[in-house]
């Protein structure tokens, strides 16, 4: 499930009543938008309940359901979704189902109250489980054969644990970047504004930095710097030098920040843009790959390429393609 791929990736979600449907879309929003902006069915996913019928969230809005959960052989990861009042659910037969579903299973995960019952079903014994802080006790209390941690996700093994929405979208993001790499997880990203209001209003934030928390203010004005100099790229030395910081300085707060060095984040902002104008416009490569800051079309191709497993030439006929394909009268 975490390693490179561009094949389908089937995911399994198990809701149980009374969750937020905030919740439910921050597990399957980024991975909708992964397909979205890729032009490609990477991930697909069914939605289950206890018996099958449509889950009631915390908002009564009713969610439908593929089926209700049973124990499957199904390799295909499981989420386990659960928001509030999740022991009413916690009967003997679904912790049973949930261990011998485990069996199979290819990676389970607990998001939000989720963690909970895998904990309650001795699914998460010895290994690290994210719990929100204000959970934290209570749940190293009651499980102590769990090592629980104040982190906003964990994957430890084939165990997955978040603390809360908007964790559960930084860890689709991670799946996202394991799997197809980091520049899709930017544009991912990119779909999802959730700065916290107090350190940048909507108008401060950059297309680049809108998903992303920046846990310094300056990694921030790096990346609109980078943003502002697609076309000519500075180097970092450069970079760091306009805000005061030498390149060494400038690397640890990335790495702090968003856990990737200058320089990758930088190619994957050029690489997007030249991707959009694959897509969006009919440019020659070589204009391309001059108005995103490489040397020549060669370069460009093979960055393209390494990053995003197609030849630019591949994007535009397959996405030109479904297009055309999608306009013809039936």
């Amino acid at each position: 499930m975490l390693n490179p791929s561009n094949a389908p990736l089937d995911i399994d979600l198990l809701v149980l009543p009374e969750t937020n449907l905030i919740l439910i879309a921050s597990v399957i929003e980024p991975l909708r938008g992964a397909n979205r902006i890729s032009g490609a069915e990477l991930y697909r996913w069914r939605l289950f309940t206890l018996d099958g019928s449509p889950v009631e969230t915390t908002s009564l809005i009713p969610v439908p359901a593929s089926g209700n959960f049973r124990p499957m052989s199904e390799t295909a990861p499981l989420f386990v979704l659960a928001s509030y009042n999740w022991r009413r659910s916690a009967t003997q037969a679904l912790k049973m189902h949930l261990s011998q579903t485990a069996r199979h299973r290819s990676m389970i995960a607990g998001i939000e109250s989720g963690s909970w019952l895998l904990a309650e079903a001795s699914l998460l014994d010895n290994v690290s489980a994210a719990v929100h802080w204000e959970d934290f006790d209570d749940f190293a209390l009651a499980y102590p054969q769990v090592k629980a941690v104040k982190d906003r996700f964990v994957i430890d093994g084939k165990r997955i644990t978040t603390a809360g929405s908007l964790p559960t979208v930084d860890l689709m993001l991670e799946i996202i970047r394991r799997r197809q790499g980091y520049s899709l997880a930017l544009e991912v990203s990119r779909l999802f504004i959730y700065e916290p209001a107090n350190t940048q209003s909507a108008a401060e934030l950059s297309p680049s930095t809108a998903g992303l928390r920046m846990r310094d203010p300056r990694v921030a004005q790096a990346i609109r710097l980078m943003e502002d100099h697609i076309e000519q790229p500075l180097v970092l030395t450069r970079l760091a030098r306009r805000l005061g910081l030498s390149a060494r300085h400038l690397q640890a707060l990335f790495q702090d920040s968003i856990g990737a060095p200058p320089h990758v984040h930088y190619l994957a902002l050029r690489l997007n843009a030249a991707r959009r104008k694959v897509i969006e416009t009919k440019d020659s490569f070589a204009e391309i790959a001059a108005a995103t800051g490489f040397n020549s079309a060669s370069a460009f191709s093979r960055s393209y390429r390494a990053s995003f497993s197609e030849s630019p030439s591949g994007t535009r006929r397959r996405l030109r393609g479904r297009a055309t394909a999608a306009a013809e009268p039936t």
